[in-house]
């Protein structure tokens, strides 16, 4: 295996030149056979923490920056703040929100063309795992509690990112649902099950984004740690899959240079583990014949592949920044996120009419919540000023009821903004606003009988004055510009046009766990959690056992109306189905509609199963024929016999539904038994 670089330096350039216009799989073949020792085992840790991995400038392998860029470029090489960068764009649950698929390609297209401008060549983009708990400390960086939606808009994300010629990733394989004890967690799930759900996210992500790496989590599955599970890495991701890019570990997630041989290609961020294991051990492992040359030779090629697909050996000249094209992705986003939960009476959108309105709380003078407590320089009660000049605006801070109350008795309208942080390494205790907020709405909500509640939050809450308020908007972590974003929609400038990405509880009785994975056992020692729901995540287990949430997943209103004729469905080849259906506009103003496809009932008795959605824009009397047409694995499951997808012989009854507890009309046909895919 160990070869002289000078030996072989007179023949790397002109092997290199050749190779140029070869498959990126036999560019790296060519150019791994072509490397010493040193330069191989140089590419597999990133000693220098996460930001960077070394390359072999003879051969033409550029070195590795990486940066954390699921929202936005967040660290520049220099550390150093540069406004010239978007970055700040709506949380990830907002994404999901939209429910637009080119939206989310837009906005990688963005983020990688601001990465690459910032001389990033790998972007450590966003989470696929599904939220399987409404008090998630992460759930605002996930998509949501479906795996096609997850799969669907995750994996735009990193096409856009990669058209742009840097590495994308997607994370962090997998059910790395929470973060309380998450280092000890040992996450039990039937592996069916699994296939059925997280993994399906993250298989639908890799197919429609061909991301160049797929990044590992800290906690175990079924017994194994994440990143040095052989079922999972090896079996499932780099087996059955048949994923050609290469798998790297998440910080201080490695815990021996055994992981090599269960699937991990790349330890990132060495620095954080407790020993450098692919450095001088693995060496080591690899001198006693441990580890084959062949393994080795496999990880490099992997991260070799996935460089010369995308391209970040042929960069030259960094594109220039459109700060005015990148900040309207972010307000597109925003605005298509907010989710309209209620509005009794036709309180919104807010009339000019209107001659005082009070604004309260959430720092909405300021700004918008970022997740953390740090507000975005976006001021909804400025934006509202820009909107209705006409009105008076009073602003109380919300911190004593009392002149909060006052503020709302004097006015037309109150809006009060509530906000909710969440982080890593912190889950919610229960679904309640912090700060005595929920109290604050409920006296508002009675002085004042047009009271609004806008929320920046990251996952549901509960919401015990909701039938005090006229009201409710979900505004999510909106992003730099989600000020103007929730002015906009509150005043009918924007039709709100979002829809609910996960299912809000009336209460987390509701939801499958009464306590949070790992909470049961003191920080530092290992514990056990089953995930005893399986693939009956979020709308599923509501439906499932039968119960109604507050809130829907799938669910959104609008200021105008859709109407749904000539629905139709067929099979469509052995084992999947195609529905047709004609959506109109019948109101009177422009607006964004979502019809959604359900499974509704399996020949095993399964129930539902979001199968496909579109959103469509319409003006009024608009109408326009919308075809969707459904993965079969959302029809099948998941043979672990046979190890393949199974549609099972027999009827199912498919819906066209408005939320995943509303649907319209339903229609059954029948389907083959048949085996396919892995």
């Amino acid at each position: 295996m160990i070869r002289s670089a000078a030996a072989l330096a007179g023949l790397a350039i002109a092997a290199v030149v050749a190779s140029r216009f070869a498959s990126p799989d036999i560019r790296a073949w060519e150019t791994e056979r072509r490397m010493t020792d040193d330069e191989r085992f140089g590419m597999l840790h990133s000693p220098r923490g996460a930001a960077s991995v070394r390359g072999v400038p003879r051969l033409g392998i550029p070195a590795i920056s990486m940066t954390d860029a699921s929202l936005g470029v967040t660290r520049p090489p220099d550390n150093q703040a540069s406004d010239a960068v978007t970055a700040a764009f709506p949380s990830r649950i907002a994404l999901a929100a939209t429910f637009n698929p080119p939206l989310a390609r837009r906005m990688g297209t963005v983020i990688g063309r601001e990465a690459r401008a910032r001389g990033f060549n790998v972007v450590l983009s966003g989470a696929i795992n599904l939220i399987r708990d409404p008090r998630g400390g992460r759930d605002f960086e996930y998509l949501s509690e479906d795996p096609w939606l997850s799969g669907v808009m995750g994996g735009e994300v990193v096409a856009g990112m990669q058209s742009e010629g840097v590495i994308a990733s997607v994370k962090r394989v997998s059910l790395n649902a929470t973060e309380t004890n998450k280092t000890m967690l040992d996450a039990q799930i039937d592996p069916a099950a699994h296939r059925e759900s997280d993994l399906l996210a993250f298989q639908i992500a890799v197919e429609r984004g061909q991301p160049g790496t797929l990044v590992c989590g800290h906690n175990k599955v079924n017994g194994s740690y994440a990143c040095g599970n052989d079922p999972i890495l090896n079996g499932v991701i780099k087996n059955a899959w048949g994923y050609r890019g290469w798998i790297q570990s998440e910080p201080g997630a490695v815990h021996s240079w055994d992981f090599a041989l269960k699937g991990l290609d790349q330890e990132s961020g060495a620095a954080y583990d407790s020993v450098e294991w692919f450095s001088q051990p693995l060496r080591d492992a690899v001198a006693k014949g441990l580890v084959s040359h062949a393994q080795i030779a496999d990880m490099v090629r992997r991260m070799l592949r996935s460089y010369f697909a995308v391209g970040i050996d042929r960069w030259t000249r960094a594109p220039l920044a459109d700060t005015i094209r990148d900040a309207s992705a972010t307000l597109a986003i925003a605005r298509q996120a907010i989710v309209l939960l209620k509005n009794d009476h036709n309180v919104l959108p807010i009339s000019a009419k209107a001659k005082r309105i009070a604004i309260i709380g959430g720092h909405a003078d300021a700004g918008v919540s970022s997740g953390a407590e740090v507000y975005f320089g976006s001021s909804p009660l400025k934006e509202l000023h820009k909107l209705l000049p006409g009105t008076e605006f009073v602003y109380d801070p919300g911190a004593y009821v009392t002149a909060a109350v006052d503020a709302a008795k004097q006015s037309d309208v109150a809006i009060v903004f509530a906000t909710r942080h969440q982080s890593e390494g912190v889950d919610a205790p229960d679904l309640s606003l912090p700060y005595g907020q929920d109290d604050l709405i409920e006296a508002v909500g009675t002085a004042n009988p047009n009271s609004i509640v806008v929320l920046e939050t990251g996952s549901p809450i509960d919401m015990p004055w909701r039938d005090r308020v006229k009201g409710i908007v979900e505004a999510w972590y909106p992003g730099r510009l989600g000020g103007q974003a929730i002015a906009e929609v509150l005043t009918g400038v924007i039709n709100p046009s979002g829809r609910l990405p996960m299912t809000f509880p009336r209460s987390i009785e509701q939801t499958p766990h009464q306590r949070i994975a790992g909470a049961d056992a003191p920080p530092g020692r290992e514990v056990s959690f089953w995930y005893h729901e399986g693939a009956e995540v979020g709308y599923r287990w509501f439906a499932k056992m039968q119960e109604r949430p507050l809130f829907a997943f799938g669910y959104g209103l609008t200021y105008t109306s859709f109407s749904y004729d000539d629905f139709s469905v067929a099979t469509q080849g052995d084992t999947t189905i195609a529905a047709n259906v004609t959506v109109t506009n019948t109101g009177q103003s422009i607006g964004a509609d979502v019809p959604q496809l359900y499974l509704v009932r399996a020949p095993d008795g399964r129930r539902e199963r979001l199968l496909g959605f579109d959103k469509v824009t319409l003006g009024p009397g608009e109408s326009r024929r919308v075809s969707l047409v459904a993965d079969p694995r959302l029809l099948a499951r998941f043979d672990t016999t046979a190890r393949r997808w199974r549609v099972d012989d027999g009827l199912y009854a498919v819906a066209l539904g408005r939320a995943a507890d509303t649907m319209v009309e339903t229609k059954v046909v029948r389907l083959r038994q048949r085996f396919f895919g892995r």
